[in-house]
């Protein structure tokens, strides 16, 4: 199998990154350095026209967005894996975190940096967005705690691409100012799923 990614550590392409190194499967990385515009690149673009990380080459055939590499990730090589449920009830629910982790976190927390990071124009920054958008996060991170209530992992109790999905992300939350100090089953889960050996390597770059 031909696999190539490319990525920009500390990005939502930590949670590709991480799924690869869970999976053990062979893999070629490509670091892109965005500040410089890799991202830009005719190359890159001709593989992935929307110019952004993370992106995964499989036998010659682009797959962009993290949501779609990780559900390609885990249907191929997951299952045997024991990190993705098999054809169940079990693995809908996986997709159903997926999804929420992308769609309904992943909404709340882009309208939270678009309003608060340097990166964008102050003129287009809104800090009653920014307030609405925390209070929006709060909100769904209760909803996160309250399904991790006496388990150790978001699917069948068992460690799956499910909890990749969502704790890559909360890490980076934290460093942008998303205080989680008021979930401690969000907090413990974090930290069972973050000390796994493949988190320390991929925070290696």
């Amino acid at each position: 199998m031909d696999i190539k990614f490319y990525y920009t550590p500390m990005t939502s392409a930590a949670r590709v990154h991480w799924a690869l190194e869970e999976l053990g499967i062979p893999y070629e990385k490509v670091k892109l350095d965005l500040a410089a515009g890799d991202q830009r690149k005719p190359e890159f673009l001709a593989l992935n026209p929307n110019g952004k990380v993370p992106l995964l080459v499989a036998e010659g055939r682009p797959i962009f967005e993290g949501l779609a590499i990780l559900l390609y990730l885990g249907e191929r090589f997951g299952v045997d894996k024991g990190l993705f449920p098999p054809p169940n009830p079990e693995r809908a629910e996986a997709f159903q975190w997926l999804a929420w982790g992308n769609v309904t976190m992943g909404e709340a927390l882009q309208r939270f940096l678009r309003n608060t990071l340097d990166r964008f124009p102050e003129d287009e920054r809104n800090p009653k967005a920014a307030e609405t958008a925390k209070k929006d996060i709060a909100a769904q991170f209760v909803i996160l705690n309250d399904a991790l209530e006496g388990k150790e992992y978001l699917v069948g109790n068992t460690f799956t691409f499910a909890d990749i999905g969502i704790a890559a992300a909360i890490p980076f939350m934290r460093r942008f100012g998303i205080d989680t100090s008021a979930f401690a089953n969000v907090n413990a889960w974090v930290d069972r799923c973050t000390a796994r050996p493949a988190f320390a390597r991929i925070m290696q770059g």
